[in-house]
This record gives structure tokens, sequence and C-alpha cells, in this order.
């Protein structure tokens, strides 16, 4: 019985080191086929640490901000009066409505991203990279805006009640409607990436970090069985389309955005004598760099990147879900979606930022008042980055706190995969055709990826997914400034009715 047991365990050891190995002759393979795209795509602008693509974010949000004369501001009212189905006609062509399409675009941008990236950011440019972050956040709206008007505007729309939209449509009709050749083929290339993307970051790297925060409370056991539950609860919801899709996310985002932010304010009002203390530093560190690794550019770059990583604006994913709603004008999609930087960056990361802050995670020299670093990074007690120094500051007032986080992260992660799915769905369905067969391949392909993702450790294949997430701003960007024009005849045309009082509500 002893030898049974003992050889038992050293083909366990035997199967997992195996295993082990076989990931690592992965990884390296992948990386030596994929290094030189993901290294191209986040290359830093000659003599700085500022990646190029952020800065191509950021410029084209700046654009876009000022092409249409500040929208974000002028229209946010409007925007939640959208939202609220104010001027909602039912008869209306879509499949989803506002609320529906808003949130289930969110549910792919709020994530981790939002809880351990912005502590990361935090971490490297301080405090200070909270301005910019918000800067960044609020300047992404109108890239927003651009770019699902233009979703909505060029989608097709089917007799069964479907709608299939996004850049790949944009692009290809769009083009060829003003007589720009090449708008096929960026179509098709965006497709490629936003497939890639979906299976990497919106569906593997979740699981994997689900994995990670469930194993981390229940101890370890084998990442496959997660992966195994989360593909069979997501499969549970795909399958039903987008509608299953929608009702699902617009019960998740609301909730764990609302369980996040309540969690979050609870440990500022706990601080609340430090609150003053806390915006001090986010302004002053905006500015100054209050001594932390790099200054005030140190602290730029890192807001402006956090901002671009998380709100996803000019990528264009999210045009793709917005493309879906019930309405006859393409231009109140774009109002809506504006609202999607706010929320997931000037308010959700703005939130974690303000807890690490405010918490004391991050360590001062009490003889300069500023922060201490190790060259790098700001020290931090006992060592913490990305999600362990978040759910250290929110464990730092209420001990049972980091359980809350744990609970969210996953909520993240599920919702994430869900929205990702679809995006990916799309992008197949443009490539290869309509169809219930086709779209079940897709749909099987992506699970079969939860469970991938869950079980491996898959570095590079994530890197690369991320560098393909961030390929597909650079084709989307590139037809939007193309485009523009016909979202401004949109945006004139709406508002001149909106005064006159010819557009109406549907009830009050």
């Amino acid at each position: 019985m002893l030898l049974l047991v003992a050889a038992n365990g050293w083909i366990d050891s035997a199967l997992a080191q195996e295993a082990q190995t076989i990931d690592q002759q992965v990884n390296e393979i992948f990386a030596n086929i994929t290094g030189p795209f993901v290294s191209l795509i986040f290359a830093p602008i000659p003599g700085t640490s500022f990646p190029w693509i952020v800065m191509w974010l950021v410029i084209a949000a700046s654009v876009f901000t000022i092409y249409f004369g500040f929208v974000q501001f002028r229209f946010f009212g409007h925007a939640i009066s959208l939202v609220k189905g104010d001027y909602s006609d039912p008869n209306d062509a879509g499949e989803v409505s506002h609320f529906q399409a808003l949130a289930t675009a969110l549910s792919g941008t709020v994530g981790l991203g939002n809880i351990a990236g912005v502590a990361v950011a935090v971490g490297i440019g301080g405090p200070g990279a909270t301005f910019w972050m918000i800067l960044a956040g609020l300047l992404g709206m109108a890239s927003k805006f651009t770019e699902c008007t233009l979703g909505v505007k060029y989608r097709n729309e089917y007799e069964d009640g479907t709608v299939s939209g996004g850049p790949m449509y944009y692009l290809s009709k769009g083009f060829k409607e003003r007589g720009i050749p090449g708008g096929k083929v960026m179509a098709i290339v965006f497709s490629i990436f936003c497939i890639l993307g979906a299976l990497g970051g919106g569906n593997m790297f979740q699981a994997n970090q689900a994995h990670a925060q469930i194993s981390g409370i229940v101890g370890n056991y084998p990442g496959w069985i997660t992966g195994i539950v989360f593909a069979a609860v997501v499969f549970a919801v795909i399958v039903g389309g987008l509608k299953s899709i929608a009702r699902v996310t617009e019960k998740v985002v609301p909730f764990m955005g609302i369980l996040y932010v309540t969690a979050a304010i609870i440990i500022i009002l706990i601080n609340y004598d430090k609150i003053g203390w806390a915006f001090g530093q986010i302004f002053e560190g905006a500015f100054t760099g209050l001594g932390v690794a790099g200054g005030f550019v140190g602290a730029l770059i890192q807001g402006f990147k956090r901002a671009a990583f998380s709100n996803e604006a000019g990528v264009g994913s999210a045009a793709i879900a917005h493309s879906a709603v019930r309405t006859k004008e393409p231009i109140t999609e774009g109002f809506v979606s504006l609202l999607e930087p706010f929320i997931d960056t000037v308010v959700i990361c703005t939130m974690t930022a303000l807890v690490i802050t405010i918490s004391g995670q991050l360590i001062v020299d009490p003889a300069t008042g500023l922060y201490m670093t190790d060259g790098s990074m700001i020290s931090t007690i006992d060592g913490n980055t990305g999600v362990e120094l978040t759910s250290a500051a929110f464990g730092s007032a209420i001990s049972w706190f980091p359980y809350v986080l744990a609970i969210a992260v996953i909520l993240f992660a599920f919702s994430t995969m869900l929205s990702w799915s679809y995006y990916g769905l799309k992008s197949w369905t443009y490539l290869f055709g309509e169809g219930k067969s086709k779209e079940l391949v897709f749909k099987i392909i992506f699970c079969i990826f939860v469970v991938i993702g869950a079980a491996a450790n898959l570095g590079p294949v994530i890197d690369f997914s991320d560098a393909a997430i961030f390929a597909m701003a650079v084709v989307n960007i590139i037809g939007l400034y193309f485009l523009m024009g016909l979202v401004k005849k949109e945006f004139n045309s709406y508002s001149e009715r909106l005064e006159s009082g010819e557009i109406r509500k549907f009830k009050n």
C-alpha cells in the first residue's frame, strides 16, 4: 500500500514537472515568434520611456475632443437621459437597450486593470499618476463617442432582428462610401487582431487571474478545475447570443461596480482625515513627481498608460457592443458610450488610486516627506505590488475586505470574458460569414481557451494578445480620422433637431 502511494506520488510529481516543462517550451517558442511584434507595438518613443501606442491614443482623443467641441462635457447630461431610456423608441431596430449596450461594453473594460493596473501605475508614478489618468480618461470619452457613432451608422441589420457592427464594418463600408481604398483590408486586419485579443487578454488572462484569486483564498488546486467551471458558465451565457450576454451584464456590471466603489468609499471615509492630504498628493505629484522614480514625466507616463490600457478608448472594441443598440439615431449611442471611460477611469480607477494613497501603503520618508523608492518603484509595506498592493490597501482598514475584493476580481474576470466573447464572435463572423453553426464553432473555441488560460502559464501568449488589442487601435484610429467628418454631420443634425424639439422623449 505504501509503495502504491509512493508510486502515485512519484507519478503525480513527474507529470507536474513534465507539464511545467511543456509550458516552458511553449512559452519559449511562442516568445521567439511573437516577440518582435510585441516589442514593436509597445516600443517607446525614441529618447523616452513613453510607449508610442499610448501617445497614438492620447493624441487621437485630444483631436476628437477639440473637433467635436468638448462633446463629452456638453452632452454628458443628455447621455444620462439616453441611458435612462428617456428617448428610446421601442420600435427602433437593434437587439439591446442603451443601458444594456453600455453595461456590455463596460464589462469588457472594467476588470483587473482597474485593480492591479492602477496599483502598478501609482507604485511607479506615485499618486500624481492619478491626475494624468483622469485627464486621459476625460479625453478618451471623445474617442468612444466617435467610434461608437460610426459602429451604429454602418452596422448590418438582419431579418431575424440581430445586428453586426464595429470597426470592421465602418472601415469597409465607410471607406467604400467615401471612395477611399483599403477599407476592406483594414477591416480584415482589425478582425484578426480582435480575435487574437479576445482569446488572450479577453479570455485566458481573465481565467488565469480568477484562478489565482480563488486559489489564494481556498488554497492551491489544479487550474483546469476553475477553467472548466468558468467555461461552463460562460458557454451557458454566450450560447444565447448578445441578448443573453446583455441580460447578465446589466445585472453583474452595476453590482460589481457598486460593490467595489462602496468598499473604496468605506475605506476613504474611515481615513476621512487624510482625504485632503491625498488630493494634495495627487495634484502636487502630477506636476512635481514628489520625488518618485521618473518625477513629473514618470507620473504623466504611468497615468496616461493606465487610462489607455483600462478604458480602451480608440481601440474599437466597444463599438462592436454599442452597435447592437436599439436606435435609429447613430449619434445617440455615441453620447451613451462617452460615459464608459468616465465610469471606468475617472470613477473606478480613481477610487483604487485614492484607497492606495490614503491607506498609507506607500512608504514616506519622515525626514523629507517624499516617497521612498528602490530606484524604479515606491517602497510599500510588505513589498506588495499590483493586485496584492490593492488588496493590502483594502485590508488595512477592515481585515476581511480582501475577500470582497476577491469577489469583485472574479466578477470582473467573468464579465470581461462575456464581452470579449462577443467582440471575437463578431470579428469571426465578419471573416467567415454569419450562421448559427459558424458562431457555435467560435463559442466552443473560446470556452476551450478559458480552460487553457486557467490551467497554463502562458506569459508570452498574454503579452502577444495585449499587443494585438492595441494593434486594433492603430487600424481603428486611422479609420476614425478619415470618417470623423461623417460623425460631425450626424452630430450637427441631431443637435439642431434636439434644440428645436423635433427629437422628443418617449416617456417622462
